[in-house]
């Protein structure tokens, strides 16, 4: 079966068309970019110059880069730990986000927040957060900001498919339908929970049904296409944005290492993880994408690969001997 085809237009409102070439080659940019940052940042944690937790979003680039390319100026992202894609979709810079990794006074949030709690306000972007699930409470906040305010933006609110199974995240659906607060909830569903699959830690496992009790909508989408994602997205958002309440987007993905570096991930098999990677890998599906329609050919695809080798390159390389904060910094920041 042929592929739906979009115009530039058309992925804002949703529709079935191609988008525009300059369009699909930022979003293979920006998927390549995640992925080879996350490869380096496992990297340098294996080497010990990243402490603490560190959790990957291996194979879940299309989710992230897909709904940044719906976001508008003023709508915000909020998600759990799993952050660092997140960031880099928003436009973040690699150099930043990797010092912060490192505990550099260059870091996002001056070395302070790690790979978990790192934050940007200008970026639009309110926070990974380590707490299961609680940023889903903080994301309907930015919603009801959003109403109160009389603001046409959105709150795009991250949790995977652990956190689904959460209390605090039905009392916010409850509140955020009641008020018809405009936030979207983008479910990451990546098949496993820490350890756990979703069919033996969760009763109903279409989590986009979880908002029915509560007269929410909510469909399921593809989360390793970021076509589907982003037309997904524009759908939801638009929902949202016009006053008629949240919108739930379960996105099917997949993430190839464990759940943090610490986890062996000895709960799936080899095989498994394999045959995702060979059937729905979200980058080279769509580098087989670009290259059947016309839009980029192999030399061009490697040239971007090669320009972003060198940008994590360089910015593993400034997060390795950027200064440390300063001690005074201990004492900043802090609430008592």
């Amino acid at each position: 079966m042929a592929r739906p085809k979009t115009s530039k237009a058309a992925v804002a409102a949703g529709k079935n068309d191609v988008p525009p070439r300059d369009q699909m080659l930022d979003w293979y940019r920006s998927m390549l970019l995640i992925r080879r940052f996350e490869e380096r940042a496992g990297q340098l944690y294996g080497m010990g110059l990243i402490g603490g937790f560190c959790h990957l979003y291996i194979g879940q680039e299309a989710i992230a880069v897909g709904m940044q390319a719906i976001k508008r100026p003023g709508d915000q992202i909020i998600t759990g730990y799993r952050d660092h894609g997140h960031m880099l979709a928003a436009g973040m810079d690699p150099r930043a986000v990797m010092a912060e990794l490192t505990g550099r006074a260059a870091g996002v949030a001056k070395g302070k927040g790690g790979s978990m709690h790192m934050f940007d306000v200008e970026a639009g972007f309110f926070g990974g957060h380590g707490i299961v699930g609680a940023q889903v409470s903080l994301g309907t906040g930015l919603g009801f900001a959003n109403h109160y305010r009389g603001a046409a933006n959105v709150s795009f609110t991250y949790f995977g498919d652990g956190a689904a199974n959460q209390g605090q995240v039905y009392e916010s659906f409850n509140m955020a339908e009641l008020w018809r607060l405009p936030v979207v909830y983008v479910i990451e569903n990546n098949q496993y929970a820490m350890g756990t699959s979703v069919e033996r830690a969760s009763a109903e496992t279409h989590l986009f049904k979880r908002g029915v009790s509560f007269n929410i909508p909510g469909e399921e989408v593809d989360g390793m296409d970021v076509e589907a994602v982003a037309q997904a997205g524009a759908r939801a958002a638009e929902h949202a944005r016009t006053g008629k309440g949240p919108y739930i987007l379960e996105m099917k993905t997949y993430r190839y290492r464990g759940h943090s570096m610490s986890d062996p991930a000895k709960y799936r098999t080899r095989e498994e993880v394999d045959a995702v990677k060979k059937a729905r890998d979200p980058i080279d599906h769509f580098r087989e994408r670009l290259e059947a329609l016309g839009y980029a050919d192999e030399a061009a695809l490697k040239a971007i690969d090669a320009d972003v080798k060198k940008i994590v390159a360089d910015s593993a390389e400034f997060a390795r001997t950027a200064p440390e904060p300063d001690p005074s910094e201990l004492y900043t920041d802090v609430y008592l």
